[in-house]
């Protein structure tokens, strides 16, 4: 089947064409290295990597770049407030450097965690400075930007496309907008290229334009063209980055390059938290550690993530993990049952369920289609065959289906905050305090484990 996808930039799905018959060049956006990632943050990687997998399934080779911001990206993901960088290293003493290079190696460990495949190259924003000066040159030259007090500005009016992606009217910003902090904009939409730092700013650099430092929005144009040319196939990112951060990528790029620079943009959904917002500055986040040392695996949050439609939201709860971790465990548990088995399946058979996967990965990254379709097969009699093509499905997945052991002999290992809730739960039964043990069995079922009372103590069962 042919590969669709679904293009933000046109609204619609579309065949997938690439510019080179056989490679796919794939941009992403990275992390800005200042904290760690929280689970919603890596939603967006995990859609990212079942792109590429699927991308790789079909036969292309993909050269995948993933820019880590380490300067540039202000608290207001527009032109106002703190670098973020710079915001951190005063709150922790520590310098720029010491935080990008801690938060970095976090977020590979992470990426790793989940089977998230690293992208081929990773460059830091902080290393490709010349290169985002040389735009800034260029785009001042051909009329596209003007200098201030405080910056080097993109003037959007003079890119007539601009709000093409997400859809905003540049005069009802201009009427509808507020007094600006920035009074030096001649629009209130237009973006900085470049910021004058002050003397006291611990990051920033030599340019034509005094010391500074870059934009967050020209990071990611400056790296893109530098490692996979001045047109290339996909750009994917959170749709949060749809209003703001790609809006002005756009403009910028195809204004100094005079075409355009990508061919299909994907964004992937927000993830929430108890049906509300998931952010950092709500102090409401997870992280991968947070689901580790509630006792889940991290293949499981992936599998959790691959239930639900990249473009759709999904909404976490401990609840819903627990209920994902019993059915990856049912999976494992078929797949070690087909696995065991001597027997054999017809060849048809097989096709019939292969062509039937491969259609729905090739409908727009239709991974939960696709889960729904093993879960099927998985219903045959046991067959070896059936697990050998659940491992060539897990091409994509990534769920560790070559790893699946008899669940019922599998050791389980309590961590040892549940192991301290259940002797605190003990004592208060000795204790008769029977309101105390029960609202500690609740708070247990809550984190996905159940408590059985033995005569030498209890038993905890993870569900």
């Amino acid at each position: 089947m042919q590969l669709k996808v679904y293009n933000t930039l046109t609204r619609k799905k579309e065949e997938f064409v690439p510019v080179q018959p056989d490679r796919v060049g794939m941009y992403s956006c990275g992390p800005t290295v200042y904290k760690y990632a929280h689970i919603g943050n890596l939603r967006a990687y995990v859609f990212m990597d079942e792109l590429r997998r699927v991308l790789e399934y079909n036969g292309y080779k993909v050269r995948s770049v993933m820019n880590i911001t380490d300067v540039g990206h202000l608290v207001s993901d527009a032109d106002d407030g703190e670098d973020k960088m710079e915001k951190s290293a005063s709150e922790t003493g520590k310098t720029p450097l010491e935080i990008a290079q801690f938060y970095t190696d976090q977020f590979m460990k992470d990426i790793d965690a989940l089977n998230i495949e690293r992208p081929t190259v990773c460059p830091k924003a902080t290393d490709n400075i010349p290169e985002m000066i040389a735009i800034v040159q260029s785009l001042l030259e051909k009329g596209y930007a003007y200098e201030t007090e405080d910056g080097i500005y993109f003037s959007v009016e003079k890119f007539p496309q601009y709000g093409r992606l997400s859809g905003i009217n540049l005069e009802e910003q201009r009427h509808g907008a507020r007094v600006e902090v920035n009074s030096f904009k001649r629009h209130p939409v237009d973006f900085a290229l470049w910021k004058k730092a002050q003397p006291n700013h611990i990051q920033q650099w030599d340019s034509p334009w005094g010391r500074g430092f870059p934009g967050w929005h020209i990071e990611c144009t400056a790296m893109s063209k530098k490692y996979l040319g001045e047109l290339f196939d996909i750009h994917t990112g959170g749709v949060d980055h749809i209003p703001i951060h790609h809006e002005n990528e756009i403009a910028q790029a195809e204004c100094w390059l005079g075409h355009k620079a990508v061919n299909y943009w994907m964004h992937s959904e927000f993830m929430l938290i108890d049906g509300g917002k998931m952010s950092k500055s709500l102090g409401n986040t997870y992280t991968v550690a947070d689901v580790v040392k509630r006792g889940y695996a991290p293949v499981v949050f992936r599998y959790f993530c691959l239930n639900v439609h990249y473009r759709q939201k999904i909404n976490f709860t401990w609840e819903g993990l627990a209920s994902a971790k019993t059915a990856y465990d049912k999976l494992c548990a078929s797949l070690f049952a087909h696995r065991q088995s001597e027997e054999s399946t017809d060849k048809e058979v097989l096709d019939s369920y292969r062509v039937k996967f491969e259609d729905a990965i090739c409908d727009d990254l239709n991974v939960p289609l696709a889960l729904g379709i093993l879960w099927t097969m998985l219903r045959l009699p046991k067959s070896k065959d059936v697990y050998d093509l659940a491992l060539t499905f897990d091409k994509v997945l990534a769920l560790d289906l070559d790893k699946v052991q008899d669940v019922r002999s599998a050791p389980i290992d309590i961590p040892n905050d549940i192991r301290m809730l259940a002797e605190t739960r003990l004592r208060a039964r000795k204790q008769k305090n029977w309101a105390e043990s029960d609202r500690i069995r609740e708070q247990l079922s809550q984190l996905g484990y159940s408590v059985k009372d033995t005569a030498d103590g209890y038993e905890i069962v993870k569900k």
